[in-house]
């Protein structure tokens, strides 16, 4: 979100309803407004100390409050389907945990992601890139460092694009502009190509969200109160096509408490076949102005690069959920902190960014969260979160489990989930009380535990010492990613020490009962050229009768597919690559309990 800178229970749930629905919309094909390919990161200047030490800065609290409390339908006294108890399974300590980059902005909004050798931090008005061991390797650099001539603007989102191995770097900029940098090899210190957007003039794309998928990267924004979905394209902003372009559709208002900004699915592990379309999720709560049900709406946007007026919204599911609280504070005073009255803004109205999406043996999976009231008495906030599934042969979603994690008397908000190879969940979140400053949590569950539940006791991964005093902006979202490796997580999220901060950590959800993680036991995939054959080879499958070995390109075509039978939790197989042409391939070998993806260069 915007601010200005002055430098100088388990419930298993089912039901769904179809309202496939064509929605009216304003569609346009933009081409970007300006491109440049940056000198490398590595020569450009970093942020010196004198230039900390004369930011200032000012705190625009841009979230309009809402002229009333809505309240037309009874509220829950306290949440139906809240896990009030915290799990007991041993959590593995943080692998690696350091302090990230913060500047002078409040709030910071960190987001990050972590590459095969990389991790890659943006906050409002800095971007760095450490080692991930948390060495710093350079930075850190004026976020507007790699759009020349930009000014700094904020909320930034970066990615790892593991498809085809590049760094996505974005931010808002003047009145109406969106930034997007693509780096133009694996190295997030080199060269970026560089371009500029205007998704629609004279209008502020607030709280861009981002997400990777075959055909685009998708963006959603809250432009004036009104609903932007975008997809920008990915395939000639990989190769430095100075043509690049975006669809942008304007569509209908959906019910929300004014603050309205729907999430993209964000895939990992295999992308989509190439022309599928991108699912984009939003939540309503029936004491909302033109709501009727506590809900999740799933919209289906379907790019056409060839024609793009004939893109299209579909308003495609509405999903029942168990019964919500998100009647936040009129004025965002959510959350208390210890030693104030002030208490901070619980960004209710939004699904939490990342609406991570995974590809399985017969059906897909979307995590979503958001923040709910736990107990309309104490105002206590805690965390609904969700796992979608779809399945693949009916294209239908449904809830496959749900849950409210409140497990004490503290607030819980700002999360951030992601699933590992082996269907595990993993979550971060910020925490705060009357008796905890604002600090660092994280949770988990296996894919075999109770649904609805998260069974592994929490752990701090960052100690908050101080509370914000002055105002409630503390931070509009945090990250978590999926490394590479398909099972170690990592965040990066705020908490106050001296100020605010951010903290860059990682974590692994084990899966024996000691907390121990025994990687050499882990399943584990192999694949090796062999002259015009590649190599297939998995092993230590878990419970695996038959998996699905898929090779696709980084656009997400699929060129081959075999079930294979495993003996012993082991499976091989050779694919015949010979009509390929050079390039980066990913095989994929998967069923309902395990997927991992690799890259393969074909020579």
């Amino acid at each position: 979100m915007k601010f200005n800178l002055v430098v100088g229970s388990a419930l298993f749930c089912i039901s769904f309803a179809f309202s496939q629905e064509q929605l009216p919309t304003t569609t346009s094909f933009l081409p970007n407004s300006g491109f440049a390919v940056s000198k490398p990161l590595i020569e450009m200047p970093t942020i010196n100390e004198e230039l900390e030490e004369n930011e200032k800065q000012t705190i625009n609290p841009r979230r309009k409050s809402n002229a009333i409390s809505y309240n037309k339908t009874p509220q829950p006294d306290v949440d139906p389907i809240v896990q009030n108890e915290m799990g007991n399974k041993m959590t593995s300590p943080p692998i690696v945990n350091w302090q990230g980059t913060s500047g002078n902005a409040s709030p910071p909004d960190p987001s990050g992601a972590a590459g095969p050798a990389h991790y890659v931090q943006a906050v409002n008005i800095r971007y760095q890139v450490y080692n991930k061991t948390g060495t710093s390797l350079g930075g850190p650099y004026a976020l507007n460092t790699l759009w020349a001539g930009s000014t700094n603007m904020g909320d930034p989102i970066v990615m790892y694009d593991r498809y085809a191995d590049r760094w996505f770097v974005s931010q808002f900029n003047g009145s109406d502009k969106i930034l997007v940098a693509i780096s133009t090899s694996s190295n997030p210190l080199g060269s970026y190509y560089t371009y500029t957007f205007v998704p629609s003039a004279g209008n502020f794309p607030d709280y861009p969200k981002f997400s990777i998928w075959a055909d685009g990267y998708y963006c959603t924004s809250n432009i004036g109160g009104t609903e932007k979905f975008a997809v920008f394209d990915r395939t000639k902003m990989l190769a430095g096509n100075p043509t690049a372009g975006m669809i942008s559709l304007t569509v209908p208002p959906t019910p929300n408490y004014y603050f309205f900004s729907p999430l993209p699915a964000d895939a990992d592990g295999q992308l989509p076949p190439y022309g599928t379309p991108c699912p984009i999720f939003c939540y309503e709560d029936n004491a909302w102005p033109s709501a009727t049900t506590d809900q999740i709406r799933v919209f289906k946007f379907t790019a056409n690069w060839t024609t793009p007026a004939a893109s299209s919204l579909t308003l495609d599911q509405t999903i029942p959920t168990s019964s919500i609280n998100a009647l936040f504070d009129v004025n965002y005073d959510d959350i208390t902190q210890p030693g104030t009255s002030q208490k901070i803004d619980a960004i209710g109205g939004v699904f939490m960014y990342r609406a991570q999406y995974r590809r399985w043996t017969g059906y897909n999976t979307i995590l979503l969260n958001h923040a709910v009231i736990v107990n309309s008495t104490t105002k206590q906030t805690g965390i609904r979160w969700y796992e979608l599934r779809q399945n693949t042969t009916t294209g239908v979603w449904s809830i496959y489990q749900e849950g409210t994690y409140a497990p004490d008397l503290h607030s819980r908000w700002m999360g951030s989930m992601a699933m590992d190879d082996n269907g595990s969940i993993g979550i971060a979140y910020a925490v705060s009380s009357g008796t905890v400053y604002p600090s660092i949590r994280y949770t988990g569950r296996l894919a075999t535990d109770p649904l609805g539940q998260f069974t592994f006791a929490e752990t701090t991964a960052a100690t908050g010492t101080s509370s914000q005093m002055t105002h409630n902006r503390f931070g509009d979202y945090s990250q978590t990613s999926l490394d590479p490796d398909g099972i170690t997580f990592w965040h990066t999220g705020e908490y106050l020490s001296s100020g605010g901060k951010t903290r860059i950590f990682s974590w692994q959800l084990p899966l024996s009962t000691t907390g121990v993680n025994d990687i050499e036991n882990k399943p584990d995939l192999f694949v090796h050229q062999n002259e015009n054959m590649l190599e297939v080879k998995a092993i230590r499958l878990l419970e695996a009768n038959e998996v699905q070995v898929d090779l696709f390109d980084v656009m997400g075509k699929q060129i081959a597919s075999k079930k294979l039978n495993t003996n012993n939790g082991n499976a091989e197989c050779k694919l015949d690559v010979s009509g390929l042409a050079k390039a980066t391939y990913l095989v994929r070998v998967g069923n309902e309990k395990f997927q991992k993806v690799v890259k393969v260069n074909i020579q």
